[in-house]
C-alpha cells in the first residue's frame, strides 16, 4: 500500500528544494493532487494530510466525488468540451484548459446569467504537440485580448502540459517558454486580466517547472502511486 504522509511530505520537500532554487519562497507554490481514478476513500485521507487543492481531469468523475469530499478546492485540469461547461462551470475554483473561443463564450454566457465570474486559465500547447489540447503559443496575446471584454470570465494565467521525456531537463524550454508568454501578457496591462498563475509541471517535470517559474504544479503518481 502506497504511503500517503510518506509521498506528500516527500513531494513538499522536492517542490521547497526547487522553490529555493528559483529563488521563491516555497509557500508561493500551491500543490494540485491530481485525483483521477484515485477512490474518494483514498482522497479524503490525503485531505486529512494536508491537501487542500485537487484536480479531476474529467467532469462526470469530479461530479461523481464532490459529495465525498468537503473542505477542498477543485481544479478541472483535463480538456473541457463546450457542451459539458453548464455541469461544472460553477463547481470549481479554476478551469486550468480553456482553449477555444467557443469554449470561453459558454463560459462567460453561463457566469454572466447567473451574475458570478468563472476563474480560468488558458491552456497553451507550447510543444506543439498534435495529441494535446491547448492554444498554439503565437494565439495566446489574440485570445487575451479577444476575451478581455467577456464579463462573466477571470483569467488568471496560462497552463501547459509538457511532453512526457525521461530527463526533465529536455522540457525546460517549454516551462520558459510559457513563462515569457505570461510576462508578454502581463505587459499588455488589459483590464481584468491577472495573469497570478502558471500552472505547469507534473509527476516527472515539477521540480523543473517551479525552476522556470510554476506557481501550481499538479501532481498524481509522485502522491497516490502509478495508477492500474
Amino acid at each position: 500500500m502506497v504511503n500517503l504522509a510518506e509521498n506528500i511530505a516527500l513531494v513538499r520537500e522536492r517542490m521547497a528544494a526547487a522553490a529555493h532554487r528559483s529563488g521563491r519562497r516555497p509557500e508561493e507554490i500551491t500543490l494540485v493532487a491530481v485525483t483521477k481514478t484515485i477512490p474518494p476513500e483514498r482522497i479524503q485521507e490525503a485531505v486529512s494530510l494536508g491537501l487542500k487543492n485537487l484536480g479531476e481531469n474529467r467532469v462526470q468523475e469530479l461530479l461523481a466525488k464532490q459529495p465525498y469530499i468537503t473542505g477542498v478546492n477543485w481544479h478541472l485540469i483535463g480538456h473541457l468540451q463546450r457542451n459539458k461547461a453548464r455541469q461544472v462551470w460553477d463547481k470549481v475554483c479554476l478551469i486550468h484548459s480553456v482553449d477555444s473561443l467557443e469554449l470561453a463564450r459558454e463560459l462567460d454566457r453561463r457566469a454572466t446569467a447567473a451574475g458570478r465570474r468563472v476563474n480560468i486559465l488558458l491552456e497553451v500547447n507550447v510543444a506543439g504537440e498534435e495529441s494535446k489540447f491547448g492554444l498554439a503559443p503565437e494565439a495566446v496575446i489574440p485570445f487575451v485580448r479577444e476575451i478581455t471584454g467577456f464579463t462573466g470570465l477571470r483569467l488568471l494565467g496560462l497552463m501547459t502540459v509538457a511532453p512526457l521525456v525521461k530527463d526533465a531537463e529536455e522540457v525546460r524550454p517549454v516551462f520558459r517558454r510559457l513563462a515569457e508568454l505570461r510576462r508578454e501578457v502581463e505587459a499588455l496591462h488589459l483590464p481584468g486580466v491577472d495573469m497570478r498563475y502558471l500552472s505547469m509541471g507534473m509527476t516527472n517535470d515539477f521540480e523543473v517547472a517551479i525552476e522556470e517559474g510554476a506557481n501550481l504544479v499538479r501532481i498524481g503518481t509522485a502522491i497516490f502511486g502509478t495508477r492500474g
